[in-house]
């Protein structure tokens, strides 16, 4: 009786745990962790405010029967970075990666990457770099760059 009982504090207590920490839509399934982009003219546009809280924001941009997903961020430096949402190495595992502070870390092997990297690093299990124009209003991504990834996914 006493094993039953402490099992359910510890199951309550890590179910409480998962639920104070994690996003409603992450928890329940509703707009989930990629917002969806529309190109205009070739061009996606992500608004600058948006991106500068120094959280990995993350995107999707579906076409012609591909998922490509991406991140932007604000690294500690200043610069608005952007990656896909994979790497040379992990990619089909499809996993992506999650941020840790000023770290992305990748969710199939843990391997921790500097925001300020994002970008500046590529190959092996780095992001995948993504070309991207910040200027001082909005964040602009040719379609083309977005779709070249499409291997990855």
């Amino acid at each position: 009786m006493l094993r039953k009982t402490l099992f359910g504090v510890a199951a309550t207590a890590c179910l409480l745990a998962v639920l104070a920490s994690a996003p409603a839509h992450a928890l329940f399934g509703f707009g989930g962790k990629f917002q969806r982009v529309e190109p205009r003219d070739g061009v996606v546009t992500i608004p600058v405010s948006e991106v500068v809280d120094g959280d990995a924001h993350y995107y999707i941009l579906k076409r012609d029967g591909f998922e490509v997903k991406f991140f932007l961020l604000k690294s500690p430096d200043g610069v608005i970075r952007a990656a896909f949402d994979a790497c040379d190495v992990c990619f089909r595992e499809k996993k992506g990666y999650v941020q840790d502070g000023e770290f992305m870390v990748c969710v199939n092997c843990s391997q921790r990457f500097h925001a300020s990297r994002i970008n500046e690093v590529k190959g092996g299990c780095n992001p995948s770099p993504l070309e991207r124009e910040a200027g001082p209003d909005v964040v602009t991504i040719r379609e083309r760059d977005i779709m070249a990834g499409r291997g990855y996914f």
